[in-house]
């Protein structure tokens, strides 16, 4: 009699269990600023489609990069998944004006702090890769602040030019 090893989850269903804890972070989230503002933005039923459609554009760019997994073009092939998330929520908002309206019911605060939290896990995970850089990677870290700080800086000054705010 053959002896069947559980492998786990298949890849898919555990994507999506992801994507389901993260969108219950995501509620979790803005429900406590709720509770702490309870003038900010309310859980609606228009919150939940939101999210649903949150969920879906990431499975669809998920499904869409195995599919491009296949093709023999290097681009298409090394695309990240975020970029076929971010292509997937454009066209949709871009032909639903319904979809926008319902994804603007989730607080946006409440969508970035689950996401840093995640990125926190996944830096404390390599904890052990990260201490054997060199002490280069401090100059290169400060480089990387200072120009991301400037750089912000300057779209700000010229975003409130362009509005005739400054």
């Amino acid at each position: 009699m053959e002896n069947k090893t559980n492998k786990g989850l298949h890849p898919y269903l555990q994507i999506v269990l992801v994507i389901l804890l993260s969108l219950a972070f995501i509620l979790f989230t803005q429900q406590v600023k709720l509770w702490k503002d309870p003038s900010s933005q309310p859980i609606t039923s228009s919150t939940f489609l939101g999210l649903g459609f949150l969920g879906l554009f990431s499975i669809l760019g998920v499904i869409i990069k195995d599919l491009t997994n296949k093709i023999n073009i290097n681009f298409v092939r090394n695309f990240p998944v975020l970029g076929w998330v971010s292509i997937v929520s454009i066209i949709c908002c871009l032909l639903s004006p319904f979809v926008v309206e319902s994804i603007l019911a989730v607080n946006f605060l409440s969508i970035t702090t689950p996401i840093l939290a995640f990125a926190g896990v996944s830096v404390a995970n390599q904890l052990v890769d990260l201490s054997k850089s060199t002490w280069k990677i401090i100059i290169i870290s400060i480089f990387v602040f200072t120009g991301t700080y400037v750089g912000s800086a300057l779209v700000a000054q010229l975003a409130l030019f362009l509005s005739g705010k400054l």
